[in-house]
């Protein structure tokens, strides 16, 4: 998780689903090389890790690329990067042995419910709702079980609906006051803001 997010973010989605996940594990920091709680999950000969993120040579567990066989007896380790995609790709580019983990990817079964945050791109997700695909997804591949998908995204509704009631209150200082519009009414950035978010899936620059 980056700091920022761990320390600073009043909505920390990522914080939530750890509370809700008994197998799951908070790491701070921006680069993970010299993190020997992370490197002893990569070295662990009975973990097969793996990194969430998107691209091309990511597998797909919607489409079932990766499967029981493949793991071969060991425990599927998911690593996943809680951060703005500027901050994930920093993360990413500063942490070589996470760049050299095989990718996974998930199709989304629903677009992002965020209404108190607007996502760079169609298709991104918070850090619990990539969690609750990711589950969904490996379950459907039986590379996990599942057992309660409406938990995540209970609490991500109640969380939302205390910080817009947080903002609907005059006596609650550091809330915005403006309405929140539903996400698909919501109009896509346009001109340099918009051209640096499609930027968000490209390699760190040290990634050969």
């Amino acid at each position: 998780m980056h700091p920022k997010e761990f320390k600073e973010e009043k909505a920390n989605t990522g914080r939530l689903t750890h509370l809700c996940l008994k197998n799951s594990e908070i790491v701070m920091g921006v680069g993970f090389d010299n993190d020997e709680s992370v490197q002893e999950l990569i070295r662990d000969p009975a973990n097969f890790p793996v990194l969430l993120y998107p691209g091309t040579e990511a597998k797909n567990l919607s489409q079932g690329e990766l499967t029981t066989s493949d793991l071969a007896g060991r425990r599927l380790t998911v690593f996943i990067l809680d951060a703005t995609w500027s901050g994930a790709r920093k993360m990413l580019k500063l942490s070589p042995s996470l760049q050299r983990l095989p990718r996974v990817m998930f199709t989304p079964t629903a677009p992002s419910r965020y209404v108190i945050k607007q996502q760079p791109q169609d298709g991104c997700l918070s850090t619990l709702e990539a969690c609750h695909e990711l589950l969904l997804s490996l379950e459907k591949s039986a590379l996990d079980q599942y057992a309660l998908p409406e938990q995540l995204l209970g609490i991500f509704k109640r969380m939302q609906d205390h910080q817009i009631r947080c903002a609907c209150d005059p006596d609650k200082v550091g809330y915005r006051r403006k309405p929140y519009s539903e996400p698909k009414q919501r109009r896509k950035p346009t001109g340099t803001s918009g051209a640096r978010r499609t930027k968000y899936l490209r390699k760190p620059t040290s990634e050969t």
